[in-house]
């Protein structure tokens, strides 16, 4: 599959064109408009696709974990796709490019599609590029799709959010209950996942996460807490099992539609921010805003009057903040 027309390609994505798949993917990784049509495409064709985040500090095993999970997946005869996030170039290196070949056995699986992605220009960033890359997964008939973070950052934390159950990979000696508030963890995760537990502190790393959980304010269920030894598969089919649990709960009480919906709220307001700020900066360019500036520096007007003004050219609406005080 050559064409790079985005609707020829969606059409070959949902016939089962891997290749198809891929080039959709580097076309929402670059963003811009063509991003954004693709994004347009994808959106009438999804809706099935179930997804699951896992995510926890690099080196927790993540990876191993996933590349379990699938082979438990594909014994049921279910296609899965594997989005890797990298927040880095690919083209770097990094820890990202090694954790794909331990997910090299299902390589040669027509039924598995494994994606290591990285945001090179998409507008919001990475946020914003994977729900649109688990769409075309999704468009393409992937009713599984697991989405790995390389940490437990920021952008890796709401990366995982995005999914339909959140996974947090710990290990033993991880650290206190008071760190994983701070990073989100207690926040986003549906399932916690103690992996490496035939080493020394696993019950200890089970204790303070129970410690947390008990004095975090949740108005959802609380979170299991499953053992696993990737390298040795033990515990996976515990670990899938709390994952289906999970999905059934959702299901059964309608919290599934409600997060979704919950998600393209976060997703609109982020779109039309991210929009606005890339008109924002198109508007402070220029020999207007260069004399604006300059007026400004020697005291002739003062920078909200400025900003006024260059709202007023754009056909914004300027001095709202005003006539809100004046009402009041």
């Amino acid at each position: 599959m050559r064409s790079r027309d985005p609707r020829a390609l969606i059409d070959a994505a949902a016939a089962g064109d891997r290749a198809a798949v891929a080039r959709l993917l580097s076309l929402v990784e670059r963003g811009g408009e063509a991003a954004r049509y693709v994004g347009r495409l994808a959106y009438p064709l999804g809706g099935r696709a179930y997804s699951i985040g896992i995510t926890g500090a690099p080196g927790s095993g993540k990876s191993t974990l996933t590349n379990g999970l699938v082979e438990v997946v594909r014994k049921s005869g279910c296609e899965v796709g594997v989005l890797a996030i990298d927040p880095s170039s690919p083209f770097t290196g990094g820890a990202i490019l090694g954790d794909r070949v331990r997910m090299q056995d299902h390589a040669l699986d027509p039924g598995v599609y494994i994606r290591s992605m990285a945001t090179r220009g998409h507008l919001g960033g990475l946020a914003l590029a994977t729900p649109q890359a688990i769409r075309v997964l999704d468009a393409a008939g992937l009713p599984l799709v697991f989405v790995e973070t390389v940490g437990v950052g920021q952008v890796e934390v709401e990366v995982a959010g995005a999914a339909d159950t959140v996974v947090v990979v710990v290990n033993p000696g991880w650290g206190d209950a008071v760190q994983a508030n701070k990073a989100g963890l207690l926040e986003v995760a549906d399932i916690f996942v103690i992996n490496k537990a035939d080493r020394p502190g696993a019950q200890q790393a089970r204790q303070d996460l129970q410690q947390a959980l008990d004095y975090a304010t949740r108005d959802r269920h609380r979170p299991p807490i499953i053992e696993t030894v990737a390298v040795s598969g033990d515990g996976l089919a515990e670990m899938w099992q709390a994952i289906t649990d999970h999905r059934g709960l959702l299901e059964s009480t309608g919290e599934l539609a409600q997060r979704r919906a919950q998600r393209i709220d976060e997703e609109l307001r982020q779109i039309v921010a991210r929009r606005l700020e890339q008109r924002a900066d198109e508007l402070c360019r220029g020999d207007g805003f260069a004399g604006l500036r300059r007026a400004v520096l020697d005291r002739e007007i003062d920078p909200y009057s400025a900003a006024d003004d260059i709202l007023r050219r754009s056909g914004g609406i300027a001095g709202a903040e005003e006539e809100d005080l004046a009402d009041g």
